[in-house]
């Protein structure tokens, strides 16, 4: 059996109109501050719950707010490890 032709393909390539250069700032460290903080919120976040589960029956605050200590709680970790993601 005869073997068949292979086609080849052309490599493509970008318009030159297309392919503007885009200069990007380069970003320096972030400010201790916002590191403090973020690492602050991340531990007031699991102190909150901790604080829960240890004495969350005698604070009337915590007793009030009932199972919403949990969304307060982990929110705050989220809100911290969110944090994470612009720390440089």
């Amino acid at each position: 059996m005869p073997k068949s032709k292979v086609r080849k393909k052309a490599v493509y390539t970008a318009p030159a109109d297309r392919r503007t250069p885009v200069k990007v700032k380069a970003a320096g460290p972030s400010h201790p501050f916002y590191i403090t903080v973020m690492l602050g919120v991340m531990l007031l976040g699991l102190a909150w719950l901790v604080v829960n589960y240890i004495a969350g029956e005698k604070i009337p605050v915590m007793m009030d707010l009932g199972s919403w200590n949990f969304g307060i709680g982990f929110s705050l970790i989220i809100v911290g490890l969110l944090m994470t993601m612009r720390w440089r």
